[in-house]
């Protein structure tokens, strides 16, 4: 069977088993079974496909809902490809919009809380090469998969296991973070890619979903540079809470920014 053929099997495949825009998962299914980069697979359509064992292992896993990141084993993001295991969240793309916002301004010391696959702290490092930075997590496994992030982008970030600011010493021109905020009673109605493959412990804080918030808020201000930024990811409809937090934690110029699509995605703020 051609590229061509296969390309079509696969997504009537995906298509037949509920999955969404199955076309774009068989894409990057296909070309990583081939060994190729996505955008090479117009150049094979007419090509005997000879990876078969591959490709059907990949759709066996899509079909079991596992993300097409963990299957492949990486994510593009801001332009980089980063390592994803089942360790750390998939970087989406809404996560961009809080990289926008702090390239904004220049910043010389970064933080970066919860850091995951490392892909805020590396990115806006890669960004800012003159910058330092570090960058925490409270799971060891998902440190290690930004440490591994790092050393493949070349990209220099201390790392440091920390429950939020408690292991974080001096201050910071720009604190950020993706932190978990799925209340834990909206965890049953997640898509199984998320409920059943990411972890936990960064996508819900097992209460309503603004503990996270409230641990950063209280403790930003102390690492905070004057003047210094703290901008944070957020969850849809916490823009309204997740600033009154941080007003009531002492920072101002408190603004929510849309993503792409219109919704409250990012919240900054500033010490004084």
């Amino acid at each position: 069977m051609t590229f061509a053929g296969v390309l079509s099997m696969a997504t009537a495949r995906l298509r037949a088993a509920g999955l969404e825009r199955p076309e774009v998962d068989v894409r990057r299914l296909v070309a990583f079974a081939a060994g190729i980069g996505t955008d090479r697979l117009s150049l094979h359509l007419r090509e005997e496909f000879v990876a078969g064992e591959a490709l059907e292992r990949a759709l066996a896993a899509r079909l079991a809902r596992q993300p097409v990141s963990q299957i492949t084993g990486e994510r593009l993001f801001w332009g980089r490809s980063f390592r994803v295991t089942p360790d750390v969240l998939d970087p989406r793309p809404e996560t961009e919009e809080l990289i926008a916002a702090a390239l904004e301004e220049p910043f010389a010391r970064l933080l970066d809380l919860g850091t995951g696959s490392g892909c805020i702290a590396l990115s806006l490092l890669a960004e800012r090469p003159a910058a330092t930075g570090l960058a925490t997590d409270l799971s060891e496994a998902a440190l290690a998969v930004a440490r591994g992030n790092a050393e493949r982008l070349g990209i220099a970030v201390e790392f440091r296991i920390s429950d939020w600011l408690s292991r974080v010493d001096g201050r910071f021109d720009l604190i950020a973070s993706n932190p978990p905020y799925i209340a834990a009673a909206e965890m049953a109605g997640l898509a199984p890619e998320t409920r059943d493959w990411e972890p936990h412990l960064a996508l819900t804080d097992g209460g309503d979903g603004l503990g996270s918030y409230r641990a950063i808020a209280a403790g930003a201000g102390a690492h905070l540079r004057p003047g210094g930024r703290l901008m944070v990811e957020i969850g849809a409809g916490q823009g309204t809470a997740v600033a009154a937090l941080f007003e009531a934690a002492g920072l101002g110029d408190i603004r929510i920014r849309p993503d792409m699509d219109g919704r409250d995605r990012v919240v900054c703020a500033r010490a004084a």
